[in-house]
């Protein structure tokens, strides 16, 4: 691949969409368990649908890993990005 043309206006908008791309499966899924993690854990908070406290846990767990794969996307990202204005991809 060559460089990206960031001197031009459509360059930079072409560039942003690639960065878009990179990693979209990992940030879908990533906030699709942050979101369950938060809704999960103030379900048990208020007691609604007999989820105890026991089960807090696993709401912890899913906002974790949710975080975890959300950070990884950044830095799947950025090293894609570092890599693409070396030319190295």
């Amino acid at each position: 691949m060559s460089l990206p043309d960031l001197e031009t206006q459509n360059g930079r908008a072409e560039y942003r969409r690639e960065l878009r791309k990179v990693a979209l499966p990992l940030r879908w899924s990533g906030l699709a368990l942050i979101v369950l993690g938060a809704v999960w854990a103030v379900l048990v908070r208020y007691g609604m649908f007999g989820l105890t406290n026991e089960t807090m846990i696993p709401a912890y767990g899913s906002l974790a890993l949710g975080w975890a794969l959300v950070l990884a996307a950044i830095y799947t990202r950025t090293r894609h990005h570092k890599r693409r204005l070396r030319e190295g991809l």
